[in-house]
C-alpha cells in the first residue's frame, strides 16, 4: 500500500506535467502575464515598496477578487514562505515535496519588521525576503537587494478583498551566474507559480469552515 506521503509527492508531480505549458509559454505571453487579472489602473498605480528598487527589468503586478474581507485574507499571507505555509503553488518546485498548509498556523502570524521569509535554504540574502513593511491587513512589503514582493489587500463593496501584489527585480548582470538564475526562475516559473498561488489562496480563504 502507497504511503501518504508517496501519494501526496505523486499528486505533486502531476501538478507540475499538468501546469508544464503554462512554464514554457510565458516568455511568449510576458505582456499579458506581467498584469494578470489587474486592473490598468492597479498596473500604473503605486504600491508599497515601489520606491525600494526603482530601476527594475522585471516587474509584475497581479490581482485577484476574494469573497472575504481583508482580515480574514491577511493570516493566510502573513503565514506564506519555505519551511512555514509553504506558497499554495507548485509544493514539487518550492516547498521540497511538503504541501501547502490548507489551515491558519498560529505559529506564523507573528510577523514583524526584519524577519525572514525564505524562498529556499541556507536562507541568507539571495535566497530569502525580510520584511520591510507590515501593515495588516492592508500591505506589506518583503525585499532582498535585487528584489522586492509588495502585497495590498482593500475593502470591496461587497465586503471582500481585492488583492493586489506586485515583484519587482533587477538581473545583477555583473555577476552572469545569478542573472541567470533570476531570468530563469522569474521568466518562466513566476507566473505559474504565481497564478497558482492566488487561486488557491483564493480557494483556502472562501473554503467554507
Amino acid at each position: 500500500m502507497e504511503t501518504a506521503n508517496v501519494v501526496e509527492l505523486r499528486g505533486a508531480a502531476l501538478d507540475v506535467v499538468k501546469a508544464a505549458p503554462l512554464f514554457w509559454a510565458a516568455p511568449f505571453v510576458r505582456p499579458w502575464h506581467l498584469r494578470w487579472g489587474a486592473t490598468a489602473a492597479e498596473v500604473t498605480s503605486s504600491m508599497p515598496g515601489d520606491d525600494l528598487l526603482r530601476h527594475a527589468r522585471f516587474c509584475a503586478t497581479r490581482a485577484i477578487d476574494i469573497a472575504a474581507p481583508p482580515e480574514s485574507v491577511w493570516p493566510w499571507i502573513v503565514q506564506i514562505g519555505f519551511r512555514r505555509a509553504g506558497f499554495y503553488s507548485y509544493d514539487l518546485f518550492d516547498n521540497l515535496g511538503h504541501p501547502s498548509a490548507d489551515r491558519i498556523l498560529p505559529e506564523f502570524q507573528d510577523l514583524a519588521v526584519g524577519d525572514w521569509i525564505a524562498m529556499a535554504e541556507p536562507v541568507n540574502d539571495m535566497t530569502a525576503f525580510r520584511v520591510a513593511s507590515i501593515d495588516p491587513p492592508t500591505a506589506m512589503v518583503w525585499r532582498k537587494p535585487d528584489s522586492t514582493w509588495a502585497w495590498r489587500l482593500e475593502w470591496t463593496p461587497d465586503g471582500g478583498t481585492r488583492l493586489v501584489t506586485r515583484l519587482k527585480a533587477a538581473y545583477d548582470f555583473d555577476h552572469p551566474a545569478a542573472a541567470l538564475v533570476s531570468i530563469l526562475l522569474l521568466e518562466f516559473g513566476d507566473f505559474p507559480m504565481m497564478r497558482r498561488l492566488l487561486l488557491d489562496l483564493r480557494d483556502r480563504v472562501e473554503r467554507p469552515t
